[in-house]
């Protein structure tokens, strides 16, 4: 095991990991957590081929750019904010987290500390009534800049500038703020309205030398430092050039498409939410890049029709939900036939039933590469690169 073995790492215990489930292994120093995700991966693939050692964090702790609270009220009309626990929506009350950003932490505690000051009240899910439902706070690991969206249940925001005015004062760090309305009785977080009340209603960070718009809805990896690592060896399986054309699928705010632009000849982006889409072409403008295309459609669908085009991309990065990749999905991949496929996955699970099915489809894996970008829970990252071998693609 010492190759997993970090320096100055101990094993830390937090005391509500019974209650809040987050934290899946805290009973597992660092460097057994990394050599469990590596035996997992190479139960789940190591038949394909080598698996590479797990890439983990020099320091696994406060890695988490997005914090998400939920708010609620007890019996006795207390104002509490934490997490849900496992499978429920029990609010285990935390005030800090071992894996979150420290200033979101503390701007979560000062507005539940200034709630009662400005007659703000908590959602109350039981009686479906009261006014703040969560606070999501991203922040910027390289540009510092901070968003705060208060996630309400009714428009109306009682004493909104002197409540503003009094979270500022506190936390002068905060860049934008916004108001996001979901008025639904639904388990989703954020709803469809929402309104800018303080900045511009987004942040920027960096990632891999590139600037990105985040808005309060995008999806941006949680785990910056280890995704930088993550798409700096994406790049380098796929073996990419200046003369090949790429295809980004579930591409969200373009971060791997646009990430590959600088080394291919052109990158086609596809992404079914048009928010997405959006902030995406607005990230080609900020970083100038001029080869990259962006549609708004079911990637599938798009690879499908490029196919009956006769069209042809080397290469197809595709980084599908937890949930994997629909056989549907795999058909139209199949059907494109690009040279290469790098499957980037949250979940080995359905990845490893995903690249079955390629393989036999006449793909073959010939690398993969964990890493682990959740410390202290069971999720891990993980890279498949697949591509047919010279007999296959002559044979088509």
């Amino acid at each position: 095991m010492d190759k997993y073995k970090k320096k100055n790492i101990k094993k830390s215990f937090c005391p509500v990991a019974g209650k809040c489930g987050g934290c899946q292994l805290q009973n597992m120093s660092y460097e057994r957590q990394l050599a469990f995700k590596q035996a997992k991966v190479v139960s789940l693939l190591g038949k394909y081929t080598h698996v590479n050692d797990i890439i983990g964090m020099d320091n696994p702790v406060k890695y988490r750019n997005k914090v998400q609270s939920a708010f609620g009220v007890t019996r006795s009309g207390k104002i509490i904010s934490g997490v849900y626990q496992s499978s429920t929506h029990n609010i285990v009350s935390i005030d800090s987290c071992m894996l979150e950003n420290e200033t979101a932490d503390s701007i979560v505690v000062d507005i539940r500390k200034l709630m009662p000051s400005f007659k703000l009240t908590a959602y109350d899910e039981r009686r479906e009534r009261g006014f703040l439902r969560h606070v999501l706070i991203r922040t910027g690991r390289v540009s510092g800049e901070v968003m705060v969206v208060l996630v309400t249940a009714v428009q109306r925001f009682p004493s909104k500038n002197n409540f503003i005015k009094a979270l500022l004062d506190l936390h002068p760090e905060i860049t934008t703020i916004v108001q996001n309305i979901n008025d639904k009785f639904t388990s989703m977080v954020l709803g469809d309205k929402q309104t800018v009340l303080y900045g511009n209603g987004y942040i920027t960070d960096e990632l891999c030398s590139l600037t990105f718009r985040i808005s309060p809805k995008s999806f941006y990896q949680i785990n910056p430092e280890q995704t930088q690592k993550l798409y700096n060896k994406a790049m380098e399986f796929a073996g990419l050039n200046e003369d090949e054309t790429v295809l980004d699928a579930y591409s969200g705010i373009g971060t791997i498409g646009l990430c590959a632009s600088k080394s291919v000849k052109n990158v086609i982006c596809v992404e079914n939410n048009p928010e997405a889409v959006r902030d995406a072409k607005i990230n080609a403008k900020l970083n100038n890049i001029e080869n990259a295309q962006f549609y708004c459609m079911d990637a599938g669908e798009f690879m499908t029709q490029l196919a009956k085009e006769n069209e042809h991309v080397d290469a197809v990065f595709t980084d599908p939900p937890r949930a994997g990749c629909s056989k549907e999905f795999l058909n139209s991949l199949c059907e494109l036939s690009p040279d290469k496929v790098v499957y980037i996955s949250c979940n080995p699970e359905t990845q490893a039933r995903d690249v079955f099915y390629l393989t036999k489809r006449g793909y073959k894996v010939r690398k993969i590469q964990p890493f682990d970008q959740f410390p202290y829970t069971s999720h891990i990252e993980n890279i498949v690169m697949l591509s047919k071998p010279k007999e296959a693609k002559t044979n088509e």
